[in-house]
């Protein structure tokens, strides 16, 4: 973008100076951050952060490189720019810039602020790397998503001081957020106001996203809980009040699942809708966790059963993270290093148990049912084989930032889970059935809690304290030793044995595995001639190897392969299809009807001639 020149009105308003008071000791200020969504110029907002007066020759202001939850270096600095230390007289005094995330300031005891423009990461290329539910949006007067660990930044041993959060914003547009407005003050206009938010120290300022838009909103109690949804749909394609039932269903069976853990009395749920995946809009998909909150990122182009099944799918995980790390966490985590990360060897209970917590609630009251639960944790299986089995998930975690093993982050969804659940059922083998890995939660919850950290290399012989011997044996053999876990043991103990099934799978995936590639010279979409395709494919005639074109006659390639699934979300039994493929270099028109794609799928079904143990803990397992 072109570099902008400040208008004589923001440069006089950003440049004001503070009255020093030398005479006098003053009471020690918040640490002051101010975002201006007024005046914005090019897609880029001002951000002003003011710390109370400085004792030391020299500081050093940080703008996160990694933040909690991501595990992954993302360096949010990148999209500032013009930064600028302002002394006392509004004068400029020299900067080192470090690195993308780091400024040096010398003369720190003259500095009364810095300033800087920052990007929105949606409008840049690839989103400059980084997942679009961590990212930020700016569109003047409409939508602002406020992730702000990409906005507001903190200065070197000042992150546990107080921080009061002052953002002018459009008049018509409203906060969605978990946070309490402290105040609301007129604006500089008729047009705008200001919100502020006290803040006891800076991860409380980066834990509290904000999304301000048109409002959009809704809420409900689940007993002593009140949710907030707030929406962002810029076709109106979805609402918060469309989205509220489900939400609600999901929520409620989760509080019911978790009995007496209860964390927080607000949680907010904030959904951006991108219309336009991938073109200078938002173009991945999720949700990234925070204590009282979840931002969810997904195309409005969904259509509303398929939004409402992802929805419980991904909120839900996010919603069990008030376990862990968020609820129980190391000192790592408590005291995160924003731009020099020391990791915790616990991936498989911060990310591994929630997971599992979000597909075993599911089940457990009554949302799924048995089969297909046996049936997300056996895919869970299948794909973390493409990764090495034996690596132990402590080390992994601990270097989860290291070359050699962040390739394997999304293993954490995957045996991260399926450790859960394996611990899971021999905690309940171990207790007759009355304890399993919900219970473990709770004691370590009680042990501990959001403000009581542990040593990362106690956790281990705490679990083992707090349950039983032999569990020592289950971490010291699957996940701080490298053999891999013998599901097929652990499901025998509940019953259950492998068996070949139809399942009915989408029409281009099949869980998370894909009938079709690309092919990134041509941009084509071609399906995949080593994998069975679905009973549908088949039935049209389509081979390995065959190519799109167009289907109903619209084209696709790899730029618009989104809108293909899509579209297929909304097909009905006994529709025409016509499919124009190439095979072998000659262009073919196939015809047919929509049917229901189905799939043989290995899985582990229920014995039927199952013992009364293996029926009574599977029951304790799934229902207890």
């Amino acid at each position: 973008m072109k570099k902008i020149l400040m208008g004589v009105a923001t440069a006089s308003l950003l440049f004001a100076c503070k009255t020093q008071n030398v005479t006098q000791p003053q009471p020690e200020q918040p640490i002051v951050a101010s975002i201006n969504l007024v005046d914005v110029e090019n897609d880029k907002v001002w951000v002003t952060v003011d710390p109370d007066k400085f004792t030391v020759e020299t500081t050093t202001f940080n703008i996160p490189r990694t933040v909690p939850g991501t595990y992954s270096e993302d360096n949010y600095g990148k999209f500032a720019e013009d930064f600028k230390a302002i002394d006392y007289k509004g004068n400029e005094i020299p900067v080192t810039k470090v690195d993308d995330n780091s400024y040096t300031i010398a003369n720190a005891k003259d500095l009364d602020k810095v300033m800087y423009l920052v990007n929105d990461s949606f409008d840049w290329e690839n989103e400059g790397g980084v997942y679009s539910m961590a990212g930020t949006n700016i569109l003047k007067d409409e939508n602002f998503l406020l992730n702000l660990h990409g906005f507001v930044g903190y200065f070197d041993q000042m992150k546990e001081k107080n921080f009061r959060l002052e953002i002018l914003r459009p008049s018509d547009l409203i906060a969605g957020t978990s946070l309490t407005i402290d105040k609301t003050i007129a604006g500089k206009d008729a047009n705008s106001k200001t919100d502020i938010y006290n803040l006891d120290r800076y991860f409380e300022v980066i834990d509290n996203p904000i999304m301000y838009s048109a409002p959009d909103t809704t809420s409900f109690m689940v007993q002593d809980m009140q949710v907030l949804v707030s929406v962002y749909s810029p076709n109106k394609k979805h609402t918060a009040q469309s989205l509220k039932p489900e939400m609600e269903k999901m929520i409620r069976g989760q509080k019911k699942f978790l009995g007496d853990i209860n964390s927080t009395d607000k949680y907010a749920i904030l959904v951006y809708l991108s219309d336009s995946p991938g073109e200078g809009n938002a173009g991945n998909f999720g949700a990234l966790e925070h204590h009282t909150s979840t931002v969810v990122v997904m195309p409005e182009s969904m259509e509303a059963e398929a939004l409402d099944k992802s929805m419980t799918d991904i909120v839900s995980h996010e919603f069990f993270h008030i376990i862990t790390p968020l609820g129980i966490h190391s000192n790592e985590v408590h005291y995160f290093d924003y731009n020099d990360p020391k990791m915790s060897q616990h991936l498989w209970m911060y990310e591994g148990v929630t997971e599992y917590f979000a597909n075993l609630f599911q089940v457990n009251q009554g949302l799924i049912n048995n089969q297909e639960f046996y049936n997300r944790m056996v895919e869970k299986i299948n794909t973390s084989k493409r990764f090495d089995d034996t690596v132990p998930f402590t080390v992994m975690s601990k270097n989860i930032l290291n070359d050699e093993y962040k390739d394997s982050y999304y293993n954490v969804y995957l045996k991260g889970a399926l450790i859960g659940m394996a611990l899971d059922i021999r905690l309940r083998e171990l207790s007759g059935g009355k304890m399993g890995i919900l219970n473990l939660m709770k004691k370590l919850n009680s042990k501990y809690g959001k403000d009581k950290p542990f040593e990362d290399d106690n956790l281990i012989p705490v679990i083992v304290e707090l349950t039983y011997p032999e569990i020592q044996e289950f971490f010291d053999t699957y996940v701080s030793g490298s053999t891999p876990i013998p599901y097929d043991e652990f499901f025998d103990k509940v019953g259950l044995k492998e068996d070949e099934i139809m399942n009915e799978v989408g029409f281009f995936i099949k869980g998370q595995t894909p009938y079709i590639t690309g092919n990134q010279q041509t941009m084509e979409i071609v399906f995949r001639d080593n994998i069975e395709l679905n009973t549908f494919l088949k039935e049209l005639g389509i081979k390995g190897g065959d190519t799109i074109k167009s289907i109903n006659g619209t084209e696709y390639n790899i730029q618009n392969v989104y809108d293909l699934i899509m579209a297929s979300q909304s097909w009905s039994e006994g529709d025409d299809i016509a499919m124009t493929i190439t095979r072998d270099g000659e262009e073919m028109k196939l015809e047919g009807k929509i049917t229901t794609p189905m799939d043989s799928q290995k899985t582990y079904v229920e014995i039927q001639n199952a013992d009364g143990d293996q029926i009574e803990l599977r029951n304790a397992w799934l229902k207890g």
